[in-house]
């Protein structure tokens, strides 16, 4: 049945896009399928797209043309829920930057920035005025908690006094030996006892009712980091597991928003659908048309830091990665004053990013296939102490020192199939001495960069300058200082 409902919900889109193209009146359309107006849909029109673009590229500019249209149509129809008919047209919006550049379409693409800079505004306003009416809600039952609890207060006082009242009068008649009159304020008196016992449990339950909580976190996957690469991805792992392990956090109180950052038309992921559907976690398309590494990762860091200063109450910011390259992110939201738990696969964590988050939750890692498994660990002391670490690592820095290499390795990045070919000139019978760790050539070099806690990374199977990430951090929050 979700098949079926998928493809009513492409054929919808693309009977929209058809009456768009035609000039048709879109109005009567969407208020007949209010319902089909979900965030599903915005999933739906980014894949399109990007599968239309990418199959039919002399086609494309006609393409965003129409979907320009229809995402501004959608952004003023005022029927259904304002606020997917704004993250619809933000994805349309969104979608046809990648064909709208600002070097051969600098009008049209103006035009688009323009206009997904109001929808932006618009979904801020939209959520800004539902936490407003939360946090009057919040203050209307506590106010009313309040008012309960002091009623319930001096009528237990009242009852404390009318309970006194009756020792003494009941002292007196003993005194007196009136057994008649005595009985019955002793039936009283104990009625009166059931309730002041009443009116206890009743102050108690007040007292204990839970407060409402502010939605102060959001958390960000990296889908590639959790699939550990491209190539073969590992898709043994549990997205609501990582969710409900974050909420259990003390800092956590409840989470406003969820991002995922892949390459979504890759037909791999389409086993991650249903949890990132359950869980109702935003789908991130990242466009990889010319293989620009780490798009993913800059992808991620502008909407942490856009999101830190224009939501003051999103307090915790999750990251789901181990990811060196996330450290000067992390570091960047300190000084913002946001709290970040870093999420990632036992063991894989760059160290310098683990010692720089206030909380580490770890991921069981996935179970190794029989032919990776590895006889001989590869442990700190071993490196240390082995001459094939100790040259491997002096080559490796030399690399940074060097202009040429190191201009290199800043652009595009030195191809691991290059680095073996330097180490195996510079490092006698390098393979052998290496084999003897019963590791794979890129996981040796991943093992000696995290333990000499060096500024390279490897990406996409290149050696690259991690520092990158974070110069372009620094570039980023400037831009949104002058905005």
């Amino acid at each position: 049945m979700p098949n079926e409902a998928a493809n009513e919900e492409q054929t919808f889109l693309i009977g929209l896009l058809r009456a768009t193209y035609q000039n048709q009146e879109l109005y009567p359309i969407l208020q007949d399928n209010l319902t089909k107006l979900n965030n599903n849909l915005a999933l739906i029109l980014r894949k399109w797209v990007s599968d239309r673009f990418t199959k039919e590229p002399a086609n494309a500019i006609n393409i965003a043309r129409v979907i320009v249209k229809l995402s501004t149509t959608i952004q003023s129809f005022e029927q259904g829920n304002p606020a997917i008919n704004l993250e619809i047209a933000i994805a349309g919006y969104e979608v046809v930057l990648h064909i709208y550049n600002r070097e051969t379409f600098p009008k049209e693409s103006n035009i688009v920035q323009q206009a997904l800079v109001t929808a932006y505004q618009q979904r801020q306003d939209t959520l800004s005025k539902t936490l407003g009416e939360l946090q009057q809600q919040t203050v209307q039952t506590q106010t009313q908690i309040k008012i309960v609890t002091e009623q319930l207060q001096q009528e237990l006082q009242q009852a404390n006094l009318q309970f006194k009242d009756l020792n003494t009068i009941i002292r007196h008649f003993k005194q007196q030996e009136i057994s008649s009159d005595s009985t019955s304020l002793i039936t009283e008196l104990h009625d009166l006892k059931q309730r002041q016992i009443r009116l206890e449990e009743f102050t108690n339950t007040a007292n204990e009712l839970p407060k409402i909580e502010k939605f102060n976190t959001a958390i960000f996957y990296d889908i590639e980091n959790l699939t550990m690469g491209r190539n073969e991805p590992n898709l043994n792992f549990s997205l609501k597991q990582i969710q409900t392990d974050v909420e259990k956090v003390g800092m956590v109180n409840k989470i406003a928003i969820q991002c995922a950052y892949a390459d979504w038309s890759d037909s791999r992921l389409r086993l991650l659908k249903n949890q990132i559907q359950e869980l109702g976690i935003e789908a991130v398309q990242i466009f990889d048309y010319s293989h620009k590494r780490n798009a993913a990762d800059m992808q991620l860091a502008i909407d942490v830091m856009e999101l830190a200063q224009s939501r003051p109450t999103l307090e915790v910011f999750v990251i789901v990665s181990g990811d060196g390259a996330f450290a000067a992110l992390a570091k960047k939201l300190h000084e913002y004053g946001k709290s970040v738990i870093g999420c990632a696969y036992e063991g894989q964590m760059n160290r310098v990013l683990k010692s720089v988050c206030d909380r580490f939750l770890p991921i069981p890692a996935p179970q190794a296939k029989t032919e990776d498994i590895q006889v001989t660990e590869v442990t700190e002391d071993n490196l240390l102490n082995d001459e094939i670490f100790v040259k491997t690592n002096k080559i490796l820095q030399e690399l940074q020192q060097n202009s040429q290499q190191a201009s290199q390795l800043q652009k595009a990045g030195i191809p691991m199939s290059q680095i073996h070919q330097i180490l195996k000139n510079n490092i006698p019978n390098f393979d052998e001495k290496q084999k003897k760790y019963n590791s794979k050539f890129t996981n040796f070099i991943k093992i000696i960069i995290e333990e000499s806690n060096t500024s390279l990374d490897i990406s996409n199977n290149k050696l690259i300058w991690r520092e990158k990430l974070n110069q372009f951090l620094i570039a980023h929050q400037k831009n949104l200082s002058k905005v």
